[in-house]
């Protein structure tokens, strides 16, 4: 999760944030030589007397400034072109979950179980344990199993949200009437920290999202509790 003083991204927890990582890497080392370059002249050009008359007039220079500034967006572009496809691939999800906004809470349906869904509410600052984080932590997170495609259908029930997870890579929409969805998958056990990213109301602030990747086996028994708990319940 963020820290103060961050300047940089969070650390990646899923192979599409580690892409957008090394595009970040690749894009702005690009904008860090044609920034020295262009102070380089500037500086060549106020600091000496001297004029180049091949350079004020040049067919020679003109073709290179305008072939290589088309180069350079190519080669931004073609990257980014492939992790904009690859984050709108979606095969063969083994967990598919839906998570619906509300003001000012989230509720998380596991849906390819009969009965397994819950809200998820922000834990209030006089409430904390020792060690958890104020505004991010929630009563109950959204539990996925580690290495396993999850799919997330994203919804809202009255007014614009947005399910956000920076370290996984996530952020997609939740608009009234509307099913989006998005895929990622975790790379290693952790706890993830989001929050809603859309304007929505007075406690907007207030929505925290917490997503806890586990290994399959502590997945399979965390479901079969919450699946018992529901059953209780009924």
């Amino acid at each position: 999760m963020a820290h103060p003083s961050q300047l940089g991204f969070q650390d990646a927890a899923s192979p599409v944030m580690e892409e957008l990582l090394h595009f970040h890497d690749h894009a702005l080392m690009i904008v860090f030589l044609i920034s020295t370059l262009v102070l380089y002249i500037i500086v060549a050009m106020v600091s000496t007397k001297l004029t180049n008359k091949y350079i004020l007039d040049s067919q020679e220079i003109e073709i290179i400034w305008t072939i290589l500034p088309a180069v350079i967006l190519i080669l931004i572009a073609l990257p980014s072109l492939r992790i904009l496809y690859l984050m709108d691939e979606i095969n063969d999800p083994h967990l598919t979950i839906k998570a619906m906004g509300h003001q000012w809470y989230w509720s998380y349906e596991y849906t390819d179980y009969a009965d397994l869904g819950f809200d998820s509410y922000m834990i209030p600052t006089q409430d904390l344990n020792p060690g958890q984080f104020r505004l991010l932590e929630t009563d109950h997170r959204m539990v996925v199993p580690v290495e396993s495609p999850i799919r997330i259908l994203v919804s809202a029930e009255d007014v614009l949200h947005s399910w956000a997870v920076p370290s996984l890579g996530v952020k997609m929409d939740a608009v009234p009437g509307r099913l989006n969805q998005t895929a990622f998958i975790a790379s290693h056990p952790g706890v993830f920290y989001g929050q809603c990213s859309e304007i929505c109301g007075a406690n907007h602030s207030f929505m925290p999202i917490v997503v806890e990747a586990v290994p399959l086996n502590c997945f399979e028994n965390w479901s079969s509790l919450m699946l018992e708990d529901a059953s209780l319940k009924s």
